[in-house]
């Protein structure tokens, strides 16, 4: 009897935390992620150009991911960012996977074994795909992203507008210095 009730709170547990890593991956109230989305186009490497503050990339500079197509139809992400206070690079390799259709910009993203969290494109430059602006699960979670270190300030006031139209603290977010020597892709 209990082996059997030890049994039981272990699958309540993953089934808990199971629950609880599928909520987190929606984008917030009245946020809507893009349609027309086209992964392929996506694909490569992202520069981080400003993101609202969060303990995984706290104090680092020279933030950049890429995506990478997986044989299984989803993406690797591999996040970098320099750490100016250990003068090291960090690295984090993840994969993310569409919540539904490909076509609209809503995925999942895991670091960290079963949790995911939720990476939504909510704004996108749709000629080229120079800039986005990605939603997390939540308000406390933004990026502003660029295919080069730097973007024009009429875009930077595009995005900004429309983050704040979106009910996210604009005031709040970090521009990111974008210093370091650019390593060739991987």
């Amino acid at each position: 009897m209990k082996t059997l009730r030890t049994l039981l709170r272990a699958l309540l547990l993953v089934a808990g935390l199971s629950g609880l890593a599928a909520c987190s991956v929606a984008p917030p109230d009245g946020v809507v992620p893009l349609t027309g989305f086209e992964a392929e186009r996506y694909l490569g490497r992202w520069y981080e150009i400003a993101r609202l503050d969060h303990r995984f990339e706290r104090g680092m500079t020279d933030v950049h991911a890429t995506y990478r197509r997986l044989e299984n139809g989803g993406i690797e992400v591999v996040n970098r960012g320099y750490d100016p206070a250990r003068q090291a690079w960090k690295e984090a390799v993840g994969h993310a996977l569409f919540l539904g259709d490909p076509g609209t910009a809503s995925l999942k993203v895991s670091f960290f074994g079963p949790f995911y969290g939720g990476y939504h494109v909510v704004e996108l430059d749709r000629d080229a795909y120079r800039w986005a602006l990605v939603a997390g699960p939540s308000r406390d979670y933004l990026w502003i992203l660029a295919r080069e270190r730097s973007i024009g300030d009429d875009v930077r006031d595009r995005l900004t507008a429309r983050a704040r139209a979106l009910g996210f603290d604009t005031a709040a977010l970090i521009w990111v210095e974008q210093r370091q020597p650019v390593e060739p892709a991987q």
